[in-house]
């Protein structure tokens, strides 16, 4: 009885101890969400961000989706050329770098539909690598046009594809109508659905390394007899460019009348992903803009661990958030999720920051009463494996010793 009330009691405490772990970063009891149209300048205590003369824009840091900056990000705008960035991702998902893709009627349009292409020819075959480099660094409408039909089988099927890939990364005012970014009216995106279109882009590490290369060369195909060299027209990429970003992982930019200047790209520094997206643009001002925005995400925010402070924390945990900010200044609020988990969203005065997932209270409850039993059966194992004999004695010695000590109190008391 002693052993079973020993690890009851020690249980008791465990138990305690693990509901103050579980104590959220702070109470939110009135937390607000932000919504989706959120303008970064206006949140308490967020720094400010620089005026731009772009219609949208939103910086997002790609771990944790904070939006960083955000104007009108919510707004339908034109896409542009940044279509080629889900082009591109739909093909690195479904495809083999060594595919063969043969130019068909299809693709050989796009030569002269009045956008980039690189001249490719009825018949000629390319592998779907060079593919790549051709819509990413040349933004080739001809090559955009032969890989969605080499895909989807058709264009159409193609685009089908882009707009459910687009729902499943979350964006909710995306319509895509080709996969070149040429004007289409019925063809629009906004800022925040192209952040997160982006975000699956820079997270495939094939497409960085295509988006971020200065050059490549296609040799010399069944078709063509010369080489093909194409150097990035991206000018967060180019160095001799007014708008060259060190950091700058890749990216697409474009400009028709009906869109204006638009561009996508991502940037890395210090271990920092951040996400830069600039749309309806004046020609030749997007990718400057979105340098400064970029310098803004970095300079004046910081990632901050809250895995330490709460050891039933299963993933994440990680908040983008300005710098100085230290947990306490933060609210949480928790749902339901899978497998009795919960999903924890932190806050930063309304705004979003990070999310974590936490382990179920119960689950680590009844791990602490399953430790705690085999204890208990061992060490009933233990005192069934020995006789009793020691602890009789023991016992004995124990209550004589007693007796003593209350015969002498009694014989002073009575003296």
């Amino acid at each position: 009885m002693k052993i079973k009330r020993f690890f009851a009691g020690l249980l008791a405490a465990a138990a305690a101890f693990s509901l103050l772990l579980h104590t959220p970063v702070k109470s939110a009891a009135e937390t607000a969400a932000a919504g989706t149209g959120i303008t970064t300048n206006s949140i308490s205590g967020w720094p400010q961000g620089p005026d731009i003369t772009s219609t949208a824009a939103v910086i997002m840091e790609d771990s944790t989706n904070t939006i960083v900056y955000a104007k009108n990000m919510d707004q339908v705008l034109y896409p542009g050329a940044t279509v080629k960035v889900m082009t591109s991702l739909l093909a690195l998902e479904n495809s083999q770098l060594t595919d063969q893709v043969t130019m068909t009627a299809t693709g050989v349009s796009g030569v002269t539909d009045g956008g980039a292409n690189i001249s490719a020819q009825l018949d000629e075959v390319f592998t779907m690598e060079q593919c790549l480099y051709a819509m990413m660094l040349s933004s080739a409408n001809d090559i955009a046009l032969q890989v969605a039909e080499h895909i989807g089988g058709s264009v159409d099927a193609f685009v089908q594809m882009m707009n459910t890939k687009a729902s499943e990364l979350g964006c909710t005012n995306t319509v895509f109508t080709n996969p070149t970014g040429l004007p289409d009216e019925n063809q629009h995106t906004t800022a925040h659905d192209m952040a997160l279109i982006m975000k699956a882009a820079i997270d495939n590490d094939t497409f960085c390394t295509i988006a971020g290369t200065t050059s490549y060369t296609i040799p010399a195909t069944n078709v063509s007899g010369g080489e093909r060299v194409l150097t990035n027209n991206f000018s967060m990429t180019n160095s001799a460019n007014a708008a060259y970003y060190q950091y700058c992982l890749g990216g697409r930019e474009g400009y028709t009348e009906a869109s204006g200047s638009t561009l996508v790209c991502g940037a890395r520094k210090n271990d920092i992903t951040l996400i830069a997206v600039v749309l309806q643009g004046a020609s030749g001002t997007t990718g400057t803009e979105a340098g400064s925005l970029l310098n803004y995400g970095f300079d004046n925010f910081q990632m901050l661990s809250l895995g330490d402070t709460d050891f039933n924390m299963v993933s994440g945990g990680d908040v983008y958030v300005p710098s100085g900010t230290a947990a306490d200044a933060l609210t949480a609020e928790d749902s339901p999720a899978e497998n009795g988990q919960t999903s924890r969203q932190y806050y930063f005065n309304g705004t979003p920051v990070g999310t974590a997932v936490m382990a179920a209270v119960q689950e680590q409850d009844d791990s602490l009463v399953q430790a705690s039993q085999q204890n208990l059966t061992a060490a009933q194992d233990y005192s069934a494996s020995h006789t009793d004999v020691p602890y009789y004695v023991i016992g004995g010695i124990g209550a004589l010793l007693l007796l003593l000590i209350l015969i002498v109190i009694v014989k002073t008391a009575r003296s």
